[in-house]
């Protein structure tokens, strides 16, 4: 593993400070991305039929049921109160039928240990579901729900990427927390370094439920804010493209890919793909500081 120090750049006064997802281009583009990634991996099958995940969340699209924002009055009580027009935790009933959606397209093609806890899904009451998506959300984990946590997850980013999609970024304000999304207060997933006339070598942050963007200030811990202790790991060998960025204040790190290395780096997708950073990185002692949604109990079967 190599570190480096980070340069610091600030963001221009012109930038964007949100991006908001691109609904037609952004799910099917990762699975472009998946595929391209799982040639010749050694976790090749994994990673390909995640690929087919996305694009199944694409295609689920075209059948979304209505899924309304918050009225105008809650999205003013939530700025008025600093915090994101999306809530998580009050879901709209539309992404258990996404997830229904999902499971019903994938259960044919799926790995063995992924097709069984897809059969389970279509048969769950609403109940449980619901239960399964506040323990995704809140972290605490059980071994029993494991297999079928990444489809949950699949299903709520796409209900989320397309309210986060129909937002008015006049109702987001940037949060006190860097490391959390202006959107839907979720963890960010990682960070991009971007191409693009405006937004050109600035770093946004990339959610990991609704896929919306925020610009944070390069060489700047997105978890405790200092500037003083941040440097960028990268395995022996790479190109550079997908890095660790680690703190050694708060002993924390996120992943950061770079569109100048790779024009079609994801932050969801390239980041699957070099879990080994991970595994360097955590045994040098810093702990991730936000979720892939799509890992957890990725690897059964």
């Amino acid at each position: 593993m190599q570190s480096q120090p980070i340069d610091f750049h600030p963001p221009t006064e012109d930038a964007a400070p949100f991006l908001l997802p691109a609904l037609g281009t952004l799910f099917v583009d990762r699975a472009d991305r998946f595929a391209a990634l799982a040639r010749e991996h050694s976790l090749g099958d994994w990673l390909a039929f995640l690929g087919r995940l996305s694009q199944a969340q694409h295609d689920a699209l075209k059948a979304l049921p209505g899924l309304p924002l918050p009225d105008a009055a809650a999205r003013q009580q939530a700025r008025t109160h600093g915090m994101p027009p999306l809530d998580p935790a009050r879901r709209p009933a539309g992404w258990r039928a996404i997830l229904r959606h999902l499971a019903g397209q994938l259960e044919a093609e799926a790995p063995p240990a992924a097709r069984a806890a897809l059969t389970g899904l279509l048969t769950v009451d609403d109940a449980r579901l619901e239960k399964m998506a506040d323990v995704l959300l809140d972290g605490e984990i059980e071994a029993a729900d494991a297999a079928a946590l990444p489809f949950v997850a699949a299903a709520l980013q796409v209900a989320y990427t397309v309210l986060a999609s129909r937002l008015d970024v006049a109702d987001l304000q940037k949060l006190d927390a860097h490391n959390v999304c202006p959107c839907c207060g979720s963890p960010a997933v990682a960070s991009v370094v971007r191409l693009g006339a405006a937004i050109n070598n600035l770093r946004y942050l990339h959610c990991s439920l609704c896929n919306s963007e925020w610009n944070v200030a390069r060489a700047t811990c997105t978890t405790c804010d200092t500037d003083q202790q941040v440097a960028l790991q990268e395995l022996e060998g790479s190109k550079g493209a997908v890095r660790a960025e680690t703190c050694d204040a708060c002993q924390s790190y996120l992943k950061i890919v770079y569109q100048d290395k790779d024009p079609n780096v994801d932050p969801v997708a390239d980041d699957l793909a070099t879990l080994a950073l991970d595994l360097l990185v955590d045994e040098a002692g810093y702990q991730r500081a936000g979720p892939n949604l799509l890992l957890i109990g990725a690897h059964g079967g």
